[in-house]
């Protein structure tokens, strides 16, 4: 008996479709790199700048890219394809999700933001150190510019112990109005730019939050993509009983020591028996 269960579970680890597959990270990120790290080597806050948010600034140079393609080119996302992504970066980084997560097998946008979110986040702290820096160049002059101004106020409305970088802890005005109240007179010199920034960081705020949402329209909406390959792929497998017949040849051909030749029943049996579980699974199907 103990040698009949063991042939069945060494017969089961090469039945298809019963191997675990798991998403490669390093092959997403480079993926997602290719649309989101643009120049990277020179510029820490490409990934930001291109998928984070708008407020990180534009990137320069758009069109060289420093992403090594070597033996992953076929995770890149093409420069021709590259040419119709969104410039906004919340709908980039949807459009990358959605691009990468076909172009890498077998990985979810769970796996999107779990692996790159943080390498944004780390980005976007690039982008604030790089303008606090513009800010005290600016003050070392003895001058404020309205950029110079912009870039200190949004760091401070942005930080974490006010309204965050995604706008998430002051979606309503009168919170965000108190924030940029208190940023507003932290930031020396700037009264005659104030009004036009509270403006601007409206405008990216209000649109943060529409970003937000598509981020969750697009995530749902490739669940429900994903559950419907996965089911329309096992349908196809009870087409003619094709999957379990493909089943049985591939147990005849690789484990049985006569290939289930004329005159061998038992083994043509045995992996008939094997192959079962397919009629189960199709009937729960129909």
């Amino acid at each position: 008996m103990f040698k009949k269960l063991a042939f069945f579970a060494l017969c089961l680890a090469f039945v298809p479709g019963l191997s675990y597959a798991a998403c490669s990270r390093a092959n997403l990120t480079h993926c997602l790199d290719s649309v989101c790290a643009i120049n990277i080597s020179t510029n820490p806050a490409a990934r930001c700048q291109y998928c984070g948010t708008s407020n990180a600034g534009t990137p320069a140079n758009s069109g060289m890219r420093s992403v090594s393609a070597g033996s992953l080119t076929k995770y890149n996302v093409s420069d021709k394809e590259l040419k119709s992504a969104p410039t906004d970066p919340g709908q980039r980084y949807v459009w990358a999700t959605n691009k990468c997560i076909d172009i890498v097998a077998d990985c979810t946008p769970d796996d999107v933001s779990e692996t790159y979110d943080t390498l944004i986040e780390q980005s976007c702290v690039a982008a604030g150190i790089n303008a606090q820096m513009t800010n005290l160049t600016s003050k070392a002059k003895g001058t404020k510019t309205a950029s110079a101004c912009s870039s200190e106020i949004s760091t401070c409305v942005q930080s974490d112990k006010r309204c965050s970088i995604d706008f998430s802890a002051c979606s309503d005005n009168a919170t965000f109005d108190k924030f940029f109240s208190a940023c507003a007179t932290e930031a020396t010199g700037c009264d005659e730019y104030t009004s036009n920034i509270r403006i601007e960081l409206l405008t990216t705020r209000d649109d943060t939050i529409k970003n937000i949402k598509a981020v969750i329209n697009a995530t749902a909406k490739s669940y429900q993509d994903a559950r419907t390959r996965r089911e329309n792929a096992a349908r196809a497998t009870c087409i003619n009983d094709s999957g379990r017949e493909a089943c049985i040849t591939k147990i005849c051909n690789e484990r049985m020591p006569n290939k289930c030749e004329a005159g061998f029943t038992d083994e043509k049996s045995m992996a008939t028996q094997l192959c079962k579980f397919y009629d189960t699974a199709c009937a729960k199907l129909k």
